[in-house]
This record gives C-alpha cells, structure tokens and sequence, in this order.
C-alpha cells in the first residue's frame, strides 16, 4: 500500500478561515462576557410576551444537534386554512447591539461548517445552552405567523415576543421515511425499510 503523507485538515480549515477574513475563535472579551452572563432563561424582554408554552412545538435537526435556534407548530382552521408559527430563539435579549459579542457576531455572519470542524457565530453557552430552543426548557423567542390557505396562498400574519416550550426534537431521516412510507424509502435509499408505519409515528416527549 502506497504511503501518504499526512494531512491536517483541521489546520486547513484554520487557515482558510484566516484567507477568507474570518476570526476562526473567540477572543478573550466574548468569552468573559458570556462567561459573566446568569443562567436565568427567561429574561426581563420588552412589551408583555406572550405564554405558548401549551402549543405542541417541535423543533427538527440532526439526531446530536444541541443548538437549536427553531421551532415550529401547525394548527387547522374551521374553515381548512393552516395558520403556521415559527418561533426563532430571541438571542438579541442575552446579546445587546454593541456588545463584545455582537461585534464578533458580526464580522462574521454566520456559523462556518467546513467538514472537519465546525467555527460557531456563538459561543456554545449561548446557542446550543442558555437560548437554545431545547426539549421541556422554556425559552424566550420571537414568533412570526402566517396562515396558508386553501389555495396553497400565504397571508401573513403578526410578529411578537414569547414564552415558548419545545414539545418535541424530530430528526431528519426518521421524518423523512415516516413521510415516505417503507416502500418506497427502501427503495431510494437502500435502507433497512421503517419499522413504523405511517399511522404509527410516534415522538418521545419530554416529561412534565
């Protein structure tokens, strides 16, 4: 077997992130400042948000994802329209315009996935903890509503602070063979068909 030499990809990926004008970690102010911030979740916000903690929310990723910045919950109408709320996580209460953070957060633009490792807009402690939209913790978040009507239409809808609770975290693959049915999932995937059938689909809730 031919030897090669060895590659370090993850000093690759460091190194593009510099090439590409990026700052590849976070510097010491950004992590005092989330460092210094109390673990209390539910923050003092502006106006009087509302509580829609009862609402069945569900957020959907991949099966090891801890920062989870959406939720979503569908409701019918009398009348077969489908009024639809999606709830962002309200980030912007724990990082104030100007802050250290939100500096950072700025130049950069976005979380960088290279393959080998991940360089996050946040730290940790903020999108996958204290604002992250996980499983039975309530969460503040900003909800922007539309309803879908019969003829496939949007009308759009308010937008507003709440309370929210994620009821359940669906994965990708396991919804994506629900929807398509054993048959047909084994066949494009080569996969072991689904265990369960469409009827039966099910999601684990977290506990009271």
């Amino acid at each position: 077997m031919q030897n090669y030499p060895h590659v370090d990809l993850n000093a690759i990926a460091w190194a593009a992130m510099d090439h590409y004008g990026f700052i590849p970690e976070f510097p010491p102010p950004v992590v005092q400042e989330i460092g210094a911030l109390a673990a209390k979740v539910i923050r003092d916000a502006p106006g009087d948000p509302r509580d829609l903690r009862s609402l069945l929310w569900s957020s959907i990723d991949n099966h090891d994802s801890r920062d989870l910045d959406q939720i979503e919950v569908c409701e019918e109408g009398s009348n077969g329209e489908i009024l639809v709320r999606v709830a962002i996580a309200d980030v912007d209460l724990c990082v104030p315009k100007g802050s250290e953070t939100d500096r950072h957060a700025c130049h950069n633009g976005t979380s960088v996935y290279t393959g080998v490792e991940t360089f996050p807009m946040l730290p940790d402690r903020l999108s996958a903890g204290l604002t992250s939209l996980l499983p039975g913790e309530d969460r503040m978040a900003i909800v922007i509503e539309y309803t879908v009507l019969l003829d496939g239409s949007t009308r759009p809808g308010d937008i507003y602070r709440a309370i929210v609770r994620n009821q359940a975290k669906l994965v990708y693959e396991e919804v994506g063979d629900w929807l398509e049915g054993p048959a047909l999932s084994h066949g494009r995937s080569g996969r072991r068909p689904a265990s369960r059938s469409r009827s039966s689909f099910r999601t684990r809730l977290p506990c009271a």
